[in-house]
């Protein structure tokens, strides 16, 4: 996989997740519970941190070292989680969006850093073994992600069955007139 390649799926993850959360309030965002006790503002935060790892994981790998950090969250990832849930445990909502655009930012400007061969081959990398470096920045990046969009895609939908229309237009009226009055 390539870095074009990374690059759609990267995108084409975080879309769905946008066109998710679009649909929601924002006090929708800090309710609790939603994959496991957390809030989807936990898990924005939860994906910024592993994108956080993974960038600094790439200018290791850029200066020749072992990205050895993210290496043991991935070999222990609920102590990961745990430890990092608690450095963002109640962060500003705004500040999260903006955490989460200005990591992927990062993260797709080290992409450019890297050539196919580098992301396609095993063993390229050291700490990787014979996992080629594409597979580490899918495993910490958009297959991460969609791991857990489906547990965000079904709160939003519950959410928003359970959420009456809005007070100045019924569901009547915008069925009659096609649109709001």
């Amino acid at each position: 996989m390539d870095a074009m390649e990374i690059q759609e799926q990267l995108d084409e993850v975080r879309v769905r997740l946008l066109e998710t959360l679009a649909s929601l309030p924002e006090e929708s965002l800090l309710e609790s519970n939603v994959i496991g006790d957390w809030s989807v503002a936990d898990v924005l935060a939860h994906f910024v941190n592993w994108e956080a790892e993974l960038v600094t994981a790439l200018n290791h790998i850029d200066q020749g070292k072992k990205p050895a950090r993210l290496l043991n969250a991935l070999a222990d990832r609920d102590a990961y989680n745990a430890q990092r849930y608690t450095d963002v445990a109640g962060r500003d909502l705004d500040r999260i969006f903006d955490d989460l655009q200005g990591v992927r930012a990062q993260l797709e400007e080290w992409l450019e850093e890297f050539s196919r061969t580098d992301l396609e081959t095993p063993g390229r990398y050291p700490g990787l073994g014979n996992r080629p470096l594409w597979k580490l920045i899918a495993v910490a990046s958009f297959e991460h992600e969609a791991a857990h969009i489906f547990g965000i895609e079904k709160f939003a939908e519950k959410w928003l069955e359970q959420s009456p229309p809005a007070a100045d237009t019924s569901v009547d009226e915008v069925r009659e007139n096609g649109h709001r009055p």
